[in-house]
């Protein structure tokens, strides 16, 4: 018999896609016309897509209907998502237990950009897309960002523009490829698929799409409301940190001990951190193994301290959040026009990054945190993440201890600073402020404790590979520090 010839074995990447990241994130004009192009397109899509969302009673939805002795929203094809009820249990916690509504969608969707070489620098196909829950209409998002029920056209609309590339891959090269969770206190147990491919050969362009460096996505991520959720977890996903001297400490200039260079050391392993990437994974596995977290689905009638009235769900307290119904008209979607419910936030939430820089290495303030929809107990959250104005509705104990130093910071401190949207397609204008705020370590109580530790970004990247361990609130600013590993304003030629 002839011998099985050998497997042929890759050389490993190395920080070859680090390089190529680091060049488009030094890039600031693009294709072309830069920041104006980009401008001009965003308002005539602005201009020429007509949408509109208003509140319409939950039983006044049409395709959707209340199931009999459970009072659960679903829709009628049993596809997308239902509206549910759930008890929770987690001993020990500030609330031990509570019952609440929550979205139930066991689809894995896909969340998926395109990326292409322009003169030799990586671009990424962005779409302008209208979600009925968006702050200001359209929003950047990914490619492609579609729930299996959509992208199989369970609806009967439109195909999905560019799926083709994420369902199959072969003859590209994929970047990144990950199954990362949703908000796990809204939603029970989702995740999407978070890939971005590299393609060869051409792509057709179609209006609502527009090619950006990785250097016009950081800036635009600064502006509110622009840059849609979906689009960050994916950007969060790149692999931007580097195993030896990151390419941004040769490709771009930046005076020693400015902020910029403690974020770029930090996205290097070679520079260390306080605690090694096993030490840090072996917390996580602890926290897991120690807490217990009880969920049980429930009918979404009779929650206890939530009612049904007046064709809104709401809690008692009037705090925290209402399921409501939409009636919406989308020209340029799959679908021109449906209804849906969905979860409306009762005020603004804060997800904030406290960091320090131990050595001239940035470290960020990680939080271990449960939520009851979490598939594995324990992610990794922002330093504080809540809704302020739901705070005077739980025990003191459920208050974040770090709050008042995120929300007393003086503007020196804060090094990031925006409101951006969460997922517009099932929730209405939820909105947090996004910050990343500086401190030396003790200041203001900063310290670690059983459910904090200090960590670099290199060891974020590196835990981002790997499915339900960085939340999507933290998925955010990881791609906002990535952003600021770059001045905003470089001296000429330096890009």
């Amino acid at each position: 018999m002839p011998a099985t010839p050998a497997p042929r074995l890759r050389p490993p990447a190395g920080d070859t896609v680090a390089a190529e990241l680091a060049r488009s994130a030094l890039a600031p004009d693009g294709t072309g016309g830069g920041a104006q192009r980009f401008r001009s397109w965003f308002a005539e899509r602005l201009q020429h897509v007509a949408h509109r969302t208003e509140r319409i009673p939950l039983e006044a939805l049409a395709g959707w209907h209340t199931e009999p002795g459970t009072g659960n929203v679903v829709h009628d094809t049993g596809r997308f998502f239902s509206v549910e009820g759930l008890d929770v249990h987690v001993p020990g916690a500030p609330v031990e237990r509570w019952s609440q509504p929550i979205l139930c969608q066991p689809e894995v969707g896909i969340l998926g950009i395109l990326a292409k070489e322009f003169d030799g620098v990586l671009h990424f196909l962005m779409q302008a897309k209208f979600e009925p829950g968006n702050a200001g209409g359209l929003q950047l998002s990914p490619t492609v960002q579609a729930t299996r029920s959509n992208y199989t056209r369970v609806h009967g609309g439109r195909s999905v523009r560019y799926v083709e590339y994420f369902r199959d891959t072969a003859g590209h090269q994929v970047i990144a490829d990950v199954l990362q969770s949703e908000q796990g206190a809204w939603f029970y147990r989702k995740r999407n698929r978070n890939m971005v491919v590299k393609v060869r050969g051409e792509v057709p362009l179609a209006d609502d799409f527009h090619w950006l460096t990785l250097g016009q996505l950081h800036r635009l991520l600064e502006q509110e409301n622009l840059v849609n959720m979906d689009a960050r977890t994916v950007l969060a996903c790149l692999p931007f940190a580097a195993h030896g001297p990151h390419p941004l400490a040769r490709l771009g200039p930046a005076g020693p001990g400015d902020f910029p260079t403690a974020v770029v050391r930090s996205l290097s392993a070679a520079e260390g951190s306080a605690h090694s990437t096993t030490d840090l994974v072996g917390w996580i596995t602890g926290l897991r193994a120690r807490t217990e977290v009880h969920t049980r689905r429930a009918p979404l009638d009779g929650l206890p301290h939530w009612h049904r009235r007046d064709g809104v769900v709401s809690h008692d307290s009037g705090r925290f959040f209402d399921v409501v119904g939409v009636d919406v008209t989308a020209g340029s979607r799959e679908v021109a026009g449906w209804t849906q419910p969905m979860i409306e936030p009762r005020g603004r939430g804060v997800a904030a990054f406290v960091v320090r820089r131990i050595d001239g290495v940035l470290h960020v303030l990680a939080h271990a945190r449960v939520e009851p929809g979490y598939v594995d107990v324990v992610e990794l959250a922002p330093t504080v993440q809540c809704t302020p104005q739901s705070l005077d509705a739980l025990p003191p104990g459920a208050r974040p201890r770090l709050l008042s130093a995120v929300l007393d910071a003086a503007p020196g401190q804060v090094r990031f600073a925006a409101d951006l949207s969460e997922e517009g397609g099932r929730f209405l204008h939820a909105v947090n402020r996004y910050l990343v705020v500086e401190t030396e370590d003790g200041e203001g109580g900063v310290t670690e404790g059983e459910h904090h530790r200090w960590m670099t970004l290199h060891q974020l990247d590196g835990l981002l590979r790997h499915s339900h361990y960085v939340n999507v609130q933290a998925r955010t600013l990881v791609a906002c520090l990535h952003g600021l590993a770059v001045p905003a304003a470089l001296p000429a030629g330096g890009r």
